[in-house]
């Protein structure tokens, strides 16, 4: 059994899938503070100072004691947003990353071997030609 789960911890998928998670886990902190700190201040700022996360819906207003209960729809848009930078930014370093791969060109100068179906024709055209 323990042959078995090493062969499959070592496969190259699970090995390949556990680095991307990884390496998505910290993608997203990059992206989630370059929203937070950086675009959201400076769109509250151009649609006249309003901080999204600021943005609610009071159901029960606070009484005493009691805390107010509210609907925080400024945290969500705030998520959307994030969803969709996020998956415009993994949009831009695929495309990135397909541009660096090398594409292959035939080579031209050498043309392939003839398949033995030609070399047989070939040789049938011969022989019907001496005839």
């Amino acid at each position: 059994m323990i042959k078995e789960f090493k062969e499959f911890a070592l496969k190259g998928n699970v090995v390949d899938l556990a680095v991307a998670v990884i390496i998505g886990g910290a993608f997203g902190k990059i992206v989630s503070s370059l929203v937070n700190d950086l675009l959201m201040p400076a769109l509250g700022v151009l649609i006249g100072g309003m901080n999204f996360s600021d943005l609610k819906a009071v159901i029960t207003p606070a009484h005493g004691d009691v805390a107010e209960v509210a609907l925080m729809y400024g945290s969500f848009i705030q998520s959307v947003i994030d969803f969709f930078i996020i998956a415009f930014s993994i949009f831009l370093i695929i495309k990135l990353m397909t541009s660096f791969k090398k594409k292959e060109i035939p080579d031209l100068a050498t043309p392939p071997p003839p398949s033995n179906e030609e070399i047989l024709l070939t040789e049938i055209r011969d022989l019907l030609k001496n005839k």
